[in-house]
């Protein structure tokens, strides 16, 4: 990854354009062509630094529900639970901590019915039993921008 890439991850995470060719407008700001941008987001993606590019919703004023999870998994599942929860559009994102609950994510559903339904599918196709769910009380916005 050299400077360029960084430059483009850094406008990407903090300061997308919303307008008609935000590929475009990305290049512009990076000081490449467009094609280039696209070649290189592309190359990004496919080594798995870009895992998805998205909005982010207010879920609560959508009337979505959303849950942070922990779960316990033994190391030699790891990569099949991480594969398998990544599968899942309503997982924004997952990362591994030191601790018995290794695996954290958080999962965005249409409903609560949907939300359950999803936890137990995972447990299903995971053999993982130990997820824990732990639904928001208060909501503290936190801007995470990874400067590169």
């Amino acid at each position: 990854m050299d400077e360029t890439d960084k430059k483009i991850l850094n406008i990407i995470q903090a300061d997308f354009p919303v307008e008609a060719e935000p590929f475009k407008a990305i290049a512009s700001m990076a000081g490449i062509s467009e094609k280039e941008s696209l070649q290189r987001i592309k190359k990004l993606k496919d080594e798995g630094i870009i895992r998805r590019i998205g909005a982010i919703f207010e879920t609560r004023k959508l009337m979505f529900s959303s849950t942070l999870c922990a779960a316990k998994v033994p190391e030699e599942k790891i990569r099949n639970f991480v594969d398998t929860i990544n599968a899942y559009t309503g997982i924004t994102h997952n990362y591994r901590r030191s601790h018995e609950y290794n695996i954290w994510f958080t999962v965005i559903a249409p409903s609560e019915k949907e939300l359950k339904r999803l936890l137990k599918e995972i447990t299903e196709k995971t053999g993982v039993a130990e997820i824990l769910s732990m639904r928001a009380a208060r909501i503290f916005k936190i801007n995470a921008v990874f400067e590169l």
